[in-house]
């Protein structure tokens, strides 16, 4: 034990004891005790002693039962220790030294004991109420929140509003970060020209005087979607692309011949990810890149389809494969599996039908934006941080009503909660923050940049963050019901395996309907065995690892079941399910408020 991690009551005793005046904050007890040449051992001695004091006069009272008095206790070591336990440890300390030096850690762990945890309060009404808030607040048309965007600004500054209606200290951080920006709608179209009488063909292939031909223009957000750091092009039926099937995308051949062209990409097992496929065309100097949808959703979100759906480039993965070249001119939109079929039938028979293909995308892809990082604080007696955060940006092409406001909700609620329980029980002993991230759904700048300019004060104060990102399950049963709680140090998950039993026990009516799961993952990063570095917990834990002797950060993680609208036009309210994201909160809010104010 350290002084920094006994509390205020703890310290106050300590000053009693030695006949030093005990008031004043808690760093200023600590200064007074250090100054006065105090140590943490000596401390324990004589909380040690006090305790031998109180057994023996347990055993020589006759005033009280003896029975009675063993189920009695003293604060001892911070815990509360049955006199049974001390008398133990009182028959240690008169025995020869040698013994109580080995006996001593076999006696603290069989009087230690559980610990005991009080279940927090959530409730479901109000994380709704908030979610449906922010949903409200997204784009006009395409109905995301996208970062760097009004859309985005407006979550941010609602969330530190309600931050500051519970009472917490608030902030806004902004960060410029590399970002594109979506400036017109976009455009997916072609044409099969038609004929003149006697079957000539028009002077102008679906040109104005073409009256006889065939168009089809394509909804956006239904039938493709942008993505992440696309580049700019408008492409007219004048221009005669071509399609090029580059199957799964790793035949190099294959897209060198596609260079000057429109290449398209089948998302078939093996496909690169978003970063790879797009470095290759920048490489091959492709005018555009298409990546159809065939194993995302298929079916789910609607019968006979699989919708497409946004997904982001590793901005710093891009520029080391491309040598630092993001060209403003390659559009990369992704299709879904029906739009992708039409295309290649259509476009197969090009050499016969003359089919013209037209393309309009208007992205900025070569600034920054700002993305914003609203935080409620909890004051607490050390400079000690215990964290929860989720992100408040979504797709742009979507409401985001399960990724992420479900988390963003969720941290809302639960700063209200731990404002309610400061007003019954104080200060907590370590400082809270509740934070949501802008930036996640581009690569998680809004965490990281938070992260890095807060590096020092974390590195020596995180006790814990905890993530929710999807922390949900879907109101629909059919769909699952399972809930994975995991965490990368297997001390915290002692805690939450234990907090998952008494909530299993204490709240049934809600534990029952759900499957938890819950996973130690303590192996290196984005390994099968270790925590993955997918959402905002990722800069808390390894960011903050510069040389060999630190340590990743402590994270907790809730991701949940269901979601099968995840990234696509149709995550909306319909199946928001706010009783599911009762059961992360509780779990982990009780362990955060056991950090926080121990058993009381």
């Amino acid at each position: 034990m350290t002084f920094d991690g006994m509390t205020a009551a703890e310290l106050t005793d300590a000053l009693k004891d030695a006949g030093l005046p005990s008031s004043g904050n808690k760093a200023t007890k600590i200064a007074r005790l250090e100054e006065a040449g105090i140590t943490v051992s000596k401390v324990e001695d004589q909380q040690v002693e006090a305790a031998v004091i109180d057994a023996v006069m347990v055993a020589d009272s006759t005033s009280e039962g003896f029975a009675s008095k063993l189920t009695a206790s003293r604060q001892m070591f911070g815990k509360n220790i049955p006199f049974f336990g001390a008398i133990i440890l009182a028959i240690l300390m008169v025995s020869a030294t040698t013994v109580v030096f080995i006996a001593g850690p076999i006696v603290m762990e069989l009087i230690r004991g559980e610990p005991e945890y009080h279940l927090i309060d959530f409730d479901p009404s109000q994380a709704r109420d908030r979610a449906e808030h922010l949903v409200s607040l997204g784009h006009p048309e395409w109905k995301g929140r996208m970062s760097g965007s009004y859309e985005e600004l407006m979550t941010a500054e609602s969330n530190k509003a309600n931050f500051t209606e519970y009472g917490l200290a608030s902030t806004l951080e902004e960060f410029e970060v590399p970002m594109f920006e979506i400036q017109a709608e976009p455009r997916l179209f072609y044409c099969i020209p038609g004929t003149y009488p006697l079957g000539l063909p028009p002077i102008i292939p679906c040109g104005p005087q073409d009256v006889n031909r065939v168009d089809k223009e394509f909804e956006h957000r239904i039938d493709f979607v942008i993505q992440g750091y696309s580049g700019t092009a408008s492409y007219s039926f004048g221009d005669n692309l071509e399609l090029v099937n580059l199957s799964n995308g790793t035949d190099d051949s294959l897209w060198a011949g596609a260079s000057g062209e429109v290449g398209v990409v089948w998302s078939s097992p093996g496909v690169g990810s978003n970063t790879d496929i797009y470095a290759k065309a920048i490489s091959n100097d492709l005018r555009a890149l298409f990546l159809v949808n065939i194993k995302y959703n298929c079916g789910k979100v609607e019968p006979d389809d699989c919708v497409p759906i946004f997904k982001t480039v590793d901005i710093e993965g891009l520029m080391d494969q491309t040598g630092g070249n993001l060209p403003d001119t390659i559009p990369f939109i992704q299709l879904s599996k029906n739009t992708g079929e039409e295309l290649q039938e259509v476009f197969d028979q090009q050499d016969s039908n003359n089919a013209r293909l037209g393309l309009e995308i208007d992205v900025d892809n070569q600034g920054t934006r700002p993305v914003r990082v609203p935080c409620g604080i909890l004051e607490g007696n050390d400079d000690k941080v215990i964290m929860f955060g989720g992100h408040h940006d979504t797709v742009y092409n979507g409401p985001g009503a399960i990724d992420d406001t479900t988390g963003t909700a969720t941290v809302l609620e639960l700063a209200r909660q731990f404002a309610l329980l400061a007003l019954e029980l104080g200060p907590p002993d370590h400082t809270m923050k509740f934070c949501t991230w802008g930036g996640e759904e581009e690569g998680l700048h809004g965490s990281k940049a938070w992260v890095e300019k807060h590096a020092d004060e974390l590195k020596e104060n995180l006790i814990v963050y905890i993530n929710l990102d999807m922390n949900h399950v879907d109101i629909d049963p059919e769909r699952g019901n399972g809930l994975t709680l995991f965490g990368n140090y297997q001390s915290d998950i002692d805690h939450i395996e234990r907090i998952t039993e008494k909530f299993k026990a204490e709240r049934s009516d809600l534990a029952s309907k759900y499957s938890i799961t819950i996973r130690t993952l303590d192996g290196p990063k984005n390994s099968e065995t270790g925590m993955p570095y997918n959402s905002d917990h990722g800069p808390f834990v390894y960011d903050l690892v510069h040389d060999e002797s630190d340590k990743p950060g402590h994270a907790l993680v809730c991701y949940g079941s269901g979601s099968w609208e995840y990234h696509t036009y149709m995550d909306n309210m319909d199946h928001f399910n706010e009783e599911s994201l009762a059961v992360s909160a509780i779990i982990y809010g009780t362990y955060a408020r056991y950090l926080a104010w121990g058993e009381k």
